[in-house]
């Protein structure tokens, strides 16, 4: 079998892959042994075969390998990894081995890092309410469990705090149910990655939280196989052990970016701003792994967190994202340049699956009227905003100037708030009434009279 035999006919290195000639009985996908001339051993994965050679990528990269002195083995199996309960509370590479301290949990199951095609048929749709603490998400763009809602940023923004903050708080209603937290980082610096660390620690939250880092200083070509190591310990966790897991993954543009340095180091023609032309379906299997399935008590719902070049939101991560998943939370740079944090957008931000989880028995019975009034009310202000622009404030009428007023508030009292600050949804929806209550009744078509009756602030 291919599984035993050692191969000395390596023929070339590019980047991250190693080229073997002659290869028999070896099948896409397969985790491949790589030994230096010192004895040291690497880990690769088949990414190509052909009756002349097959193509290998290496997740410790190909620094110090030669082409003389490297033999490789092929396991004849996908890369799998240990699964078990024991591994919340610890912190792992992108490829995960410990990195705290602690031994290798010691388990009998172990599962393929590429997940199990799910039947459509055998998924349940996504309905059920998690709390951020954050109003901005909560009120106006609800995180719903077995979601895959993402947040796109640029750089420089608090989307780091806003992770953290999502990983600290978040929480489901239901009293009885497990929730857990797994967090995997690509590609970031060590300071983000300590932040993250000391974050949930002092919270408390890493006790039952799972971390994968792949630092900025690790090979690039790890950060492809980090998310799919922490959605398979997701999926144990929850299609197995009946919990409800949170999987955040940031910054799945370097996630991107390794793809990209893949597909060229096997010369694969480009596409748009020379990422592969599969990245589409190459993120699909990463956000398709989100969702409940019928008969199980468990769900996995997805927050990626991707920065966007330029703040450009058509470039090809975003835009493929938005196609792939359930909505976007959208950093706004203006509203961070005002100081407010969270930053999170008022228009373009949005959760397609926010209907089917609000309302009476799930939030209350005027969240939805009371975040479409919001919507209306404040794309009513962006527009009186620009027309300010160009007539100036004192050429407004008197019912502009109160919108005005009330934007400000908007921005100052809902959207604004301190990254320690856990604010349930009643008080979400308290704080949008308060500042609902700035403008006259009869502005407020979207509520019902039965609402206004009973939450105004006149």
């Amino acid at each position: 079998m291919s599984a035993e035999i050692e191969y000395t006919t390596i023929s070339g290195i590019s980047g991250p892959l190693l080229f073997i000639d002659g290869v028999r009985g070896v099948g896409y996908g397969d985790i491949v042994e790589i030994r230096d001339s010192s004895g040291q051993i690497r880990t690769g994965q088949t990414l190509e075969v052909d009756e002349q050679r097959a193509v290998v990528q290496v997740y410790e990269g190909t620094s110090g390998l030669s082409v003389h002195g490297t033999r490789a083995v092929f396991v004849g199996k996908p890369m799998e990894i240990p699964v078990d309960r024991d591994m919340l509370g610890r912190v792992f590479d992108g490829l995960g081995r410990p990195i705290d301290g602690a031994p290798q949990v010691i388990t009998d199951r172990v599962m393929n890092v590429n997940g199990m095609p799910i039947n459509p048929w055998a998924r349940e749709y996504p309905r059920d309410f998690i709390q951020t603490g954050i109003s901005a998400i909560d009120g106006m763009n609800t995180l719903i469990r077995g979601q895959k809602l993402p947040i796109f940023s640029g750089s420089g923004m608090p989307h780091n705090r806003i992770a953290a903050q999502i990983a600290r708080q978040a929480k489901i209603l239901t009293a009885g149910e497990e929730f857990t937290v797994i967090f995997a980082a690509m590609g970031v610096n060590f300071d983000v990655a300590r932040f993250f660390i000391d974050s949930l620690e002092e919270s408390g939250v890493l006790t039952h939280s799972a971390m994968f880092l792949s630092l900025a200083d690790s090979p690039s070509i790890e950060r492809l196989v980090t998310p799919r190591i922490a959605l398979t310990l997701a999926e144990y966790l929850a299609f197995e052990e009946g919990m409800h897991v949170l999987v955040i993954l940031t910054d799945i543009t370097n996630y991107c970016e390794a793809l990209r340095e893949l597909s060229s180091s096997r010369g694969e023609i480009p596409s748009r701003k020379g990422y592969p032309g599969y990245l589409y379906s190459d993120l699909a299997t990463l956000y398709e792994r989100a969702g409940r399935l019928k008969g199980c008590g468990g769900s996995i719902t997805q927050i990626p967190i991707l920065t966007m070049p330029s703040d450009d939101i058509s470039h090809p991560v975003p835009d493929l994202t938005g196609y792939i998943t359930e909505g976007q939370i959208v950093l706004e740079r203006q509203l961070f340049n005002k100081g407010i944090y969270p930053p999170i957008a008022g228009l373009p931000s949005l959760s397609r699956l926010m209907k089917d989880g609000i309302g009476e028995g799930r939030t209350r019975q005027d969240h939805g009227h009371v975040a479409a009034q919001l919507f209306a009310s404040y794309a009513k202000v962006k527009r009186i905003r620009e027309l300010a622009a160009i007539v100036g404030e004192e050429e407004l009428s008197e019912l502009d100037k109160i919108y005005l007023k009330f934007g400000a508030a908007f921005e100052d009292v809902f959207l604004r708030q301190a990254y320690d600050e856990d604010r349930s949804i009643e008080q979400t929806l308290e704080i949008g009434w308060r500042v609902l209550s700035l403008l006259p009744g009869e502005e407020l078509y979207r509520l019902t009279r039965d609402e206004l009756q009973r939450y105004y602030l006149a």
